[in-house]
């Protein structure tokens, strides 16, 4: 279904999901933990404030999963970044 977004572009969906691929591409951050992971797990990440690592690092393995858009996918991309920061989920 051809859609077009308040930007004015145009994009095809399937879902009923109102988020244009083409705004979500050019808002995705370059580096930081939101670059590490694709749009739906930022989003999710982004809505409940979660934006830098040490913001991650306060929240449980469980917590995280329980976000809509935080996946198989996702997780251990994170994981690996909490590692290469030295930081880890905090323990239920």
């Amino acid at each position: 279904m051809l859609k077009i977004c308040s930007k004015g572009q145009n994009y095809y969906k399937n879902s009923d999901c109102p988020t244009c691929p083409k705004c979500e591409q050019e808002r995705k951050p370059s580096s930081g933990l939101l670059s590490k992971v694709a749009a739906p797990a930022r989003r999710a990440l982004e809505n409940q404030n979660i934006l830098t690592i040490q913001d991650l690092a306060a929240y449980s393995e469980k917590e995280i999963l329980e976000l809509h858009g935080i996946g198989a996918t996702s997780m251990p991309r994170l994981r690996a970044a909490l590692e290469e920061a030295g930081l880890s989920f905090r323990k239920s």
